[in-house]
């Protein structure tokens, strides 16, 4: 229940045509403590509920516990959500032995494209695509639970 990550900005949409599957995701926040966020989520046709503990140091790792809920329990958990609903569309991409996510934000976080790899261990080698730009692993403006309150239109 330990997620290991990083995180990067995207330097050209190349990644599209390299995905093997894209999904619209709809999602909000009950919570934004830095010590703990609970999210809902909308993927494709299936809802989730996911808790998210505080980041390392690093920023590569954090417990997350994700269970799968209703479409309709997450509509209704998503009307109660704090302000800032995010709205995307992510794209999964093969690259080496990961998979990369890739999303490309929409609304008043249009224009901002990260992508993310998990990865088993912190120190675990991985291949990066040549669209992969700027780590911001750590860099908690790039938090979903952060772009949900200080969205990127509003950024300088």
């Amino acid at each position: 229940m330990i997620e290991i990550e990083r995180k990067f900005l995207v330097t050209s949409d190349l990644y599209k045509s390299e995905a093997f599957k894209q999904s619209r995701i709809v999602q909000g926040f009950l919570n934004t403590d830095k010590e703990r966020t609970v999210r809902v989520r909308i993927k494709g046709d299936k809802g989730f509920l996911t808790i998210k503990g505080e980041s390392s140091t690093n920023g590569l790792s954090r417990f997350e516990w994700e269970k799968e809920i209703s479409i309709i329990e997450a509509e209704n958990l998503l009307k109660i959500c704090e302000k800032g609903i995010i709205e995307k569309i992510r794209y999964e991409v093969k690259v080496g032995n990961h998979i990369f996510e890739v999303d490309e934000f929409y609304g008043d976080n249009a224009g901002l494209v990260i992508a993310e790899v998990e990865l088993e261990n912190e120190s675990e080698i991985y291949e990066k695509p040549n669209w992969l730009g700027k780590e911001v692993t750590g860099d908690t403006r790039y938090y979903n639970s952060q772009i949900s309150k200080q969205p990127y239109i509003n950024w300088k």
